[in-house]
């Protein structure tokens, strides 16, 4: 018989005594990982955050002088929103981290998981979620990480569903995941992760996709792991 996972609602997130959620640009802990985070949060668990570039790049709010600096404070704000207790704050090159050495990225992580005493670890889905080469590399420094030091690695991801709507609407490179590939769903209040939203000026104006996304995936997030401990 062949052996199919399929995704299962559940009614919490994974029990965890601190959390630490790996992204590549100021945003990513509150579009994609705010509800989580949010979650955790209000089941005990410490949160942290480390970002690996100040998002300087960015194409949004690109007219404003020092951007790198003003997304460093929209992340500094949003953390306190979604009640996240550190953040470490990197000055990787923003788009340029597929040409940064794997083992030092994985050991900034090491660092502060050692630091905030992490027993999971939160990343983007494989793929990045939304194609970006940088999400991709940050999510496989992680994956490194929590292998190398025995600390599960909890993925954010998207069902198909959601981005098949997504890049046909918005012609975009969102990367999904089928409901087999899928580990669980759980509902979650968005109140916390809209008003850390809120906090990144630069990058919620004229940016509809993030509208579209959160209202396709309702009051459930998708969920996989890439890395567990085995008993």
């Amino acid at each position: 018989m062949t052996d199919v996972r399929i995704a299962r609602e559940v009614t919490a997130l994974p029990e965890a005594r601190s959390v630490l959620a790996v992204c590549a640009h100021p945003d990513d802990e509150s579009f994609g990982l705010g509800a989580a985070l949010a979650a955790f949060v209000a089941s005990g668990s410490s949160t942290s955050v480390l970002c690996f570039t100040h998002g300087e790049a960015s194409t949004l709010g690109a007219d404003a002088p020092e951007l790198g600096r003003v997304r460093a404070a929209e992340l500094a704000d949003a953390a306190a929103e979604l009640g996240v207790m550190e953040i470490e704050l990197l000055h990787y090159p923003d788009g340029g981290l597929g040409s940064e050495p794997l083992d030092l990225m994985t050991r900034h992580i090491q660092k502060v998981v050692e630091h905030v005493q992490a027993d999971l670890l939160l990343v983007f889905d494989e793929g990045g979620i939304t194609g970006h080469f940088d999400h991709h590399r940050a999510t496989e420094a992680g994956v490194t990480a929590g292998h190398e030091l025995g600390v599960p690695v909890l993925a954010w991801a998207l069902p198909e569903f959601v981005t098949d709507e997504l890049n046909r609407e918005f012609g975009a490179g969102f990367v999904g995941r089928s409901t087999e590939e899928l580990d669980f769903l759980v509902p979650v209040d968005r109140e916390r992760q809209h008003k850390a939203i809120a906090r990144h000026v630069s990058q919620v104006t004229d940016n509809p996709v993030l509208g579209r996304r959160l209202q396709l995936q309702g009051d459930l997030e998708a969920f996989r792991w890439l890395s567990v401990l085995l008993p």
